[in-house]
């Protein structure tokens, strides 16, 4: 039986740019935590950020959050990856320097920006809605760092993604993790080994896990589950690569659900 299932957030639960987490996996989410099967939400984004997301079914989730950099089970930290600051430091620069780019330093509690443009911030304070504090020198930052992102716009595959790959790539692990993202963290740093740290947390044996996901960021946790699923709307490299495949992580859930619940429980 399934005991922890991880999803990615955009492309994967989050469809069409979708901001919110529907009521319908809310309540998925909360009846399959009463019949003991974790559900853990695994994203790039910051762990407030995904705490409040998931409103009402959040105390009892499990958070790989900054893409395995940060995992959190009922508000303690299970494992956290922080980058070398003087690396830190060179990186956002270079960043901040790049035409056309925007930084995202992430901490474990909120974000750190210093934004070229209104839209920018406005992005990332009212649609995603992360914790922010806005600073003018990256040296001034008062912790410890655990992820660097790039922002373009404009597309970052067709950007920037190769600039930052080539020159990283030997220092932090690169990742695209959207349209318009790239993520450095350091390079043992995946959602596998997040989902491996948690699973080995909670005694759950790898025949129980599985995960969804659409981007080569999630790749090494569709790995490491027993039963790994990709979006239909993936590319075919990644589709490629996985047995499962679903156009909703919903429709799937229901079927897990309708396995295990009697038709007279099953009101989702």
């Amino acid at each position: 039986m399934i005991k922890i299932i991880a999803t990615d957030l955009d492309g994967t639960l989050l469809q069409n740019g979708a901001q919110t987490v529907s009521e319908r996996a809310i309540e998925q989410i909360i009846a399959l935590s009463k019949k003991g099967i974790l559900f853990v939400a695994a994203s790039g984004r910051q762990y407030p950020n995904l705490f409040r997301l998931f409103g009402k079914a959040s105390a009892n989730m499990g958070f790989i959050c900054e893409n395995g950099a940060l995992v959190m089970y009922k508000d303690k930290v299970i494992s956290k990856s922080k980058m070398d600051h003087a690396l830190a430091l060179e990186l956002m620069e270079d960043i901040y320097n790049r035409e056309g780019c925007e930084v995202l330093i992430s901490g474990q509690a909120t974000s750190y920006l210093k934004p070229k443009t209104e839209s920018y911030l406005y992005r990332m304070t009212s649609i995603v809605k992360n914790n922010v504090i806005l600073v003018d020198d990256f040296a001034s930052i008062p912790e410890d760092i655990i992820k660097i992102s790039a922002y373009e716009a404009t597309g970052i595959v067709e950007g920037s993604a190769s600039y930052f790959t080539e020159k990283w790539q030997d220092r932090a692990k690169c990742t695209v993790s959207g349209k318009g993202w790239i993520d450095f963290v350091n390079p043992n740093v995946n959602k596998g080994t997040a989902m491996k740290s948690l699973a080995t947390y909670l005694n759950i044996p790898h025949d129980e896990t599985m995960a969804f996901g659409d981007n080569y960021n999630d790749l090494e946790m569709l790995d490491f589950v027993k039963y790994g699923y990709v979006m239909d709307n993936a590319v075919e490299d990644i589709k490629s690569r996985y047995e499962y495949h679903t156009n909703l992580v919903e429709d799937t859930l229901d079927e897990i659900l309708s396995d295990i619940m009697p038709d007279s429980q099953l009101q989702i």
